[in-house]
């Protein structure tokens, strides 16, 4: 069957639960074909095409029947559009036949091969309209007490829906109608079966009372389609209208934090699966597990490597001592949609475009395939777990197109994601294929997180470029933040938005540390031991100490190079100043890390091999991972942190820094790339612009020669943010934003006819 459905108040009205279930089933349903038909041009309804909650059409009937599209390609279908052409004056024409009826507005809208414009009841009645569109082979078309347009002779949704169906050779008993207002007339009495949904225009109504083929449904938009299936018997009829309110059955987690990765390691030992504490000296996971550490009801969802024909557990405790009520809920990946999903395409498409590295990406569409499988799946399992109204908390770039598929299975969700790298701006952004899908799904979405107020901008921009959003509210960003001292700073950021068909909130939430998880590994007597010996062996020599991952966003060359350049036009401090570098290797697999690998070694050893003497060593590089204990003896000890990434979404290695030396009275001095996060939120370290050598060494001597007194006192600044806005005030505040009231809508709907 071919389900011709005009848009506004009709397929995007009603209530939610009702469009939802229509949706759902349509999408389901393959015997279904769908034609939007509609008042907007091709360029109004694109934003729709990227909503994911909406099926895709098959055709598209626009312009109030003057266009006609394939609604997969999006190209005209020409047999007809041809007949159309030929028929249409041109709007220039149009325009200057009235143009002394200055009353008469034209719709700042798209709109081709008609011109609509805005008109009062009486002006419409003017016979000398008539004549103007008679003279121009026009026909002209009244609706809701407001629209007026001049359309190409006989041509209107109901021809062009004739013309279309004949074409297709599709049976006239297998097409349903539904519209709402006078504009759909044409095609409500084409002889097709139809609906004049609930709250249809009065004079709709009463045009088409006593057509027996026209139901007037009491349920508003979608539940009035659903109805009219029942009634006229399309598919079933009540199978149908039951079937499209089936639901997901709903699991227990009262919070379901969902994320790419377990909350602990997996490896084989002689063939074993076991497991470990994650090795990773700084990240996420540890803060989300302090989360769960009051005993609050959960699932962490997130993927494991599978073995084909190895025993698989989709439900394990994650630690029965510290988080009784978390479990970890497993989706069994294979090891090549690892390696695609997350070792490949996430990390060669998305993350060098996020990082404003977008010459590196590689978009392949076979990869993206993989990426929507493995997205679905996560969805699926996440609607399993979650109670009947339970917050779904998201996590990142990895899952982008989960809340999409999420909304369609479980609409009773409250969902939330946070983002936790960079997002850039629309100029970068919009180099990536799928930016209208990516988009669309997260539009899905109750609210969205971001850093800092610079990322919800860049992100508002892109969705802007997608979407005819409506800023509902905006809020300073300062005193929490950096407006102008920065490259990431900024004065205002939107917090809530209007998408048409839904309020989504947004906000700037740094994600916060476990302080005590700091304080706890201080107070190990191997810690201890480790900041004595290292002072011991450091002696009168000053740490500039760098903790980071290999990656070329976090410009571990680019300060080797500055640090060669300090050394170079500071001879003063040979024999004085030493650099440790703890940088976490990549994964094996990921070998577009290799060649900067090789860069950094062989940088590593120029500069050794240039100054070194007996008994010091310039860069002291360690290629390996950490326990966390370990990474904060060397906190501890280190004089300046030199943190120095291209771009970056937050970085936690500077609160983690900040945090020990707090914690020990200490005087060490942050140096921070003004294009990290973390520059807008942590006032009082040392801001750097690592594109510039200059700029690094210089900040770096400035470090390295800071009074101590003022060291103290932008130490004890920097540690009384981290403190107060600590991983607990994070989460609270994240999930307190998603509780608030919404704000009401004020999105009116378009001006179209």
């Amino acid at each position: 069957m071919l389900l011709a459905t005009d848009l506004d108040g009709t397929f995007l009205g009603g209530d939610p639960q009702d469009r939802l279930s229509l949706y759902q089933a349509i999408t389901a349903h393959p015997d279904i074909q769908l034609a939007y038909v509609t008042g907007r041009s091709l360029e109004a309804v694109m934003p729709l095409l990227a909503d994911p909650t909406l099926p895709q059409p098959d055709y598209i009937i626009a312009d109030v029947g003057a266009s006609l599209y394939h609604g997969e390609t999006l190209q005209p279908i020409q047999s007809i559009q041809h007949e159309i052409d030929m028929l249409w004056p041109g709007e220039t024409q149009v325009a200057s036949a009235l143009v002394d009826f200055p009353d008469i507005e034209r719709q700042d809208v798209p709109q081709a091969r008609r011109c609509s414009y805005f008109c009062s009841p009486e002006r419409a009645a003017d016979p000398e309209l008539k004549k103007i569109a008679e003279s121009l082979n026009c026909d002209l078309l009244y609706s809701a007490d407001l629209y007026l347009d001049f359309l190409p002779r006989s041509v209107n949704k109901g021809s062009s829906l004739l013309r279309l169906v004949e074409t297709l050779g599709i049976d006239p008993e297998q097409v349903l109608v539904a519209g709402d207002t006078l504009n759909d007339l044409s095609m409500l009495t084409s002889g097709f079966k139809a609906v004049c949904v609930g709250q249809s225009e009065p004079a709709l109504l009463d045009e088409t009372r006593g057509h027996a083929r026209v139901l007037h449904s009491d349920s508003p938009g979608c539940g009035g389609i659903i109805q009219a299936f029942s009634h006229f018997g399309f598919l079933g009829g009540q199978g149908f209208a039951a079937e499209t309110r089936k639901a997901t059955e709903p699991g227990q987690a009262e919070l379901v934090i969902v994320y790419h990765r377990l909350p602990y390691e997996e490896h084989r030992v002689n063939g074993q699966l076991q497991r470990r504490r994650p090795r990773s000296p700084n990240g996420i996971i540890p803060t989300l597990l302090s989360f769960f550490a009051d005993g609050r009801k959960g699932s962490w969802v997130a993927w494991a490597e599978h073995e084909e024909g190895e025993k698989f557990d989709t439900h394990t405790a994650v630690d029965p001592e510290h988080y009784k009520r978390l479990t970890a809920a497993r989706i069994p990946l294979t090891k090549e949609e690892v390696d695609i999903f997350y070792k490949r395409f996430s990390k060669e498409a998305f993350w060098p475009t996020l990082h404003t590295f977008w010459e590196r990406a590689i978009f392949n569409e076979d990869d993206w395939q993989v990426y929507l499988k493995v997205n679905r799946d996560f969805a699926l399992r996440t609607a399993q777990e979650a109670a009947e109204g339970a917050t779904v908390w998201l996590h990142d770039y990895n899952l982008w197109m989960v809340p999409a598929y999420l909304r369609e299975l479980r609409p009773d969700l409250k969902i939330a994601f946070f983002h936790h790298t960079y997002f850039p701006s629309a100029d970068v952004f919009n180099v990536v294929p799928w930016r209208r899908q990516i988009v669309g799904s997260l539009l899905q979405c109750d609210y969205i997180g971001f850093h800092i107020p610079r990322q919800v901008e860049n992100f508002v921009d892109v969705a802007r470029g997608v979407f005819p959003l409506q800023t509902l509210e905006r809020q300073n960003c300062a005193p929490r933040f950096v407006t102008y001292a920065c490259a990431v700073g900024l004065e205002t950021m939107t917090t809530a938005l209007d998408t048409g068909m839904r309020t989504v909130r947004l906000g700037a939430h740094p994600v916060g540390l476990d302080i005590d998880r700091v304080r706890t590994s201080l107070a190990k007597n191997e810690v201890q031991e480790q900041m004595q010996r290292l002072r011991k062996e450091l002696g009168s020599v000053r740490l500039i100490l760098a903790v980071e991952r290999l990656d070329y966003t976090k410009g571990v060359l680019e300060k080797l190079v500055a640090y060669e350049k300090l050394l170079e036009t500071n001879p003063d401090l040979l024999g004085k100043v030493t650099l440790a570098t703890i940088c976490v290797p990549a994964a094996k697999e990921m070998t577009i890390y290799d060649e900067l690998q090789a860069q950094i070694e062989q940088a590593v050893g120029r500069i050794n091999g240039r100054f070194a003497k007996i008994g010091w060593t310039p860069v002291q590089f360690f290629f390996r991972s950490l326990p966390f204990e370990e990474v904060v003896g060397w906190y501890a000890m280190a004089d300046v942190m030199w943190i120095t990434p291209l771009r970056d979404g937050l970085n936690l290695v500077a609160k983690e820094f900040v945090a020990t030396q707090g914690l020990i009275d200490g005087s060490g001095v942050l140096v921070l790339s003004e294009f990290a996060g973390a520059a807008a939120e942590l006032k009082g370290a040392l801001l750097t612009n690592p594109h510039d050598t200059a700029d690094l060494a210089q900040t770096c001597y400035l470090a390295l020669n800071m009074h101590k007194q003022e060291a103290r006192t932008r130490l004890r600044e920097l540690f009384d943010i981290v403190s107060y806005n600590d991983i607990r005030r994070w989460g609270d505040e994240f999930l307190a934003a998603l509780e608030s009231p919404q704000p009401e809508s004020r999105l009116s709907g378009q001006a179209v006819a």
